[in-house]
């Protein structure tokens, strides 16, 4: 090899890492963490929070956010929180060390309570779909919820089941987690606010599927309703059981059974019986929704669950954010996101200084031949 041909290629391979290294210097990493069920009965739900982030970053990563000079890359860093208050708070201790900080989660109000502590105290901006009424009442003044609380969907349910039901009984059961219990704890106050009478409260857990007892407790009590707080895969069994004993009683409850879920594990049952409030809009009312809910569909090959789509929105609203300050501190992005609108798929996203949702959309659906049907909206 001559020594010229050797002085240019090495030349050559100086100037390409020089290149590299400078394409390099102009990119910034922002890491968006997702905290959620990826094991467990909640896997369902978990994996689609999971795709409705990673659509948003893919989004965003195209679009080439330009921020201080530099584009902003994106990355998902995705953790199992198993629904599990000790787990999800090792999660957010993980994030903080790491530093990520913007945190899509937790799932489930009993983890987002304890883990919003860390979250805090480590600078991280966060967004969940807990629907507990603590959780904003700590103070925190990054922390976002993206969806109604409990008191907007426990009452407007109690509304229904008073106004269009006609309801004048109602049982109330819930599976003592902080979502279960902050719900069904709402939509009784509401319901003796607007004259029903709660003839029985039963309690269960999330890992619980046989009923019977507490259903057979609940048949003699004859409600015209049966409020669960609760997730999917114990109301599906729930309404099947319900029919097994011939009770004539609807099943009620917030948006976790809204799920698509419901029918695949509850069958029939769930047809005319299962009501619930479903904290967003109609995908299939708005052009946009169903835009979104097709191509959802044509990247990972089925329709969104409940909450894939306010995760994608929140994502988008983030990535507007910090494009339009011009920053990726959370301090600055979240004090934007107070201070601005964002329309999303899911409808309008405005919060309070308390971080809630303001005029949370609430529909109240049904099931029929194994496919939601919306009833109401508020």
């Amino acid at each position: 090899m001559s020594f010229f041909f050797s002085f240019k290629s090495s030349a050559l391979a100086a100037a390409a890492l020089v290149c590299a290294t400078g394409a390099f210097a102009q990119e910034q990493v922002v890491k968006i963490g997702h905290s959620g069920p990826l094991s467990g009965p909640n896997t369902f739900a978990g994996r689609d929070n999971d795709n409705g982030v990673r659509l948003a970053v893919e989004e965003l990563n195209a679009r080439k956010i330009n921020v201080g000079g530099k584009t902003l890359k994106f990355e998902v860093v995705s953790e199992d929180d198993q629904c599990d208050a000790k787990a999800g708070v090792a999660v957010a201790q993980k994030f903080v060390d790491t530093g990520v900080r913007y945190v899509m989660g937790p799932y489930c109000s009993g983890v987002t309570i304890p883990a919003s502590r860390e979250y805090d105290k480590g600078g991280t901006l966060v967004s969940t779909v807990g629907t507990n009424p603590k959780i904003t009442e700590a103070g925190y003044k990054n922390l976002f919820r993206i969806v109604a609380s409990d008191v907007q969907a426990g009452a407007n349910m109690a509304a229904y089941a008073a106004k269009d039901l006609k309801a004048k009984k109602v049982a109330v059961i819930d599976d003592r987690t902080a979502f279960g219990q902050g719900l069904a704890d709402e939509f009784a106050k509401e319901a003796q606010k607007l004259g029903m009478t709660v003839v029985g409260r039963e309690f269960t857990t999330d890992k619980a599927t046989d009923f019977m007892a507490i259903l057979t407790n609940i048949k003699a009590k004859q409600p015209e309703a049966i409020f669960y707080g609760g997730y999917a895969p114990q109301a599906a069994p729930m309404a099947r059981q319900i029919k097994q004993l011939g009770i004539n009683a609807k099943l009620l409850g917030g948006d976790t059974l809204c799920s698509p879920e419901m029918p695949k594990l509850g069958g029939d049952a769930v047809d005319g019986v299962v009501y619930c409030a479903y904290a967003g809009m109609l995908m299939d009312s708005d052009a946009g929704a169903k835009a979104f809910q097709d191509k959802f569909k044509k990247r990972y090959g089925q329709a969104p669950d409940v909450y894939g789509p306010f995760y994608y929105d929140q994502v988008m609203n983030i990535g507007q954010a910090m494009e339009k300050t011009g920053s990726v501190d959370p301090a600055k992005v979240g004090a934007y996101m107070h201070q601005n609108t964002y329309k999303g798929v899911m409808g309008d996203y405005a919060y309070d200084a308390k971080g809630n949702r303001v005029k949370a959309p609430v529909v109240v659906m049904t099931f029929e031949s194994g496919k939601a049907k919306p009833l109401a909206s508020y």
